[in-house]
């Protein structure tokens, strides 16, 4: 299936902000100037001009043209896409290491977030995640024992698991839950990473479902500060975050 209009408009305009066109601080042209541009509707326009404002590269304040903003690396929850399907789309470089796969039995938690039986096999997975040749994040899969024989057979430098197990055994992810809170960098994770130990590290847990709800991988992402921003976009209508004490805290 081929791009809207919309995405289109979007593309084009992104390539632009990237490259130096509109640098940060710049305002884009009118809705008017880009749709006599495109011979497209203002509402086609629109649409484009939102989508790359809900990716964080550009801003505005109401009744102004839109602003360029500094280029932080922000990852929507707006969509489902594999860590390297964002990176791609942000203009990163990206590349992994697979440094360990393990089947073990699963922990208490692991089963129940795998909706398995407790002291199930599971494949556990540590992984290497690079943006542009640094080191930004530390990954920790469990999968279910019915996905594990894919991954296990997967490379070691394999950029992106979910694409590839989508790709060779059609196990699709469609759609997740994530749990977002900080946590103080370990031994491993200050040596991956190359930073001091305890350094504050921004954790991204998530599950995820194949389309008919069977759970595919319970994962704790940890990112090093600074590497990402999370743009997460609400309203009064639909509110997709919920905000929960961690644990040990009382209501």
């Amino acid at each position: 299936m081929g791009r809207s209009r919309y995405e289109e408009i979007a593309e084009s305009l992104r390539q632009a902000i990237r490259s130096g066109v509109h640098p940060p601080g710049s305002r884009l042209p009118s809705e008017s100037d880009l749709a006599a541009r495109w011979a497209a509707s203002r509402g086609t326009v629109r649409q484009a001009v939102a989508l790359l404002a809900s990716e964080g590269l550009i801003g505005s304040r109401q009744g102004a043209r839109r602003v360029v903003l500094r280029q932080e690396r922000r990852q929507s929850f707006e969509q489902l896409n594999s860590f390297a399907q964002w990176a791609r789309a942000m203009g990163c470089e990206v590349s992994s290491r697979i440094l360990t796969r393990t089947t073990r039995l699963a922990t208490d938690e692991e089963a129940a977030r795998l909706d398995t039986a407790p002291g199930s096999e599971v494949l556990y997975v540590l992984r290497l995640r690079h943006l542009d040749g640094e080191p930004v994040m530390v990954e920790r899969t469990v999968y279910a024992q019915w996905v594990a024989p894919t991954v296990r057979a997967l490379p070691e430098d394999c950029v992106s698991i979910m694409d590839s197990i989508a790709e060779r055994a059609d196990i699709v992810a469609h759609h997740g839950e994530h749990l977002i809170d900080a946590v103080a960098a370990g031994s491993e994770d200050a040596r991956l990473l190359r930073i001091r130990r305890a350094s504050p590290l921004l954790r991204q847990r998530h599950l995820t479902y194949t389309a008919t709800g069977r759970a595919i991988e319970w994962t704790d992402d940890r990112y090093r500060a600074g590497s990402v921003v999370f743009n997460v976009m609400n309203s009064a209508a639909a509110t997709p975050l919920e905000r929960r004490a961690g644990p040990g805290v009382g209501g």
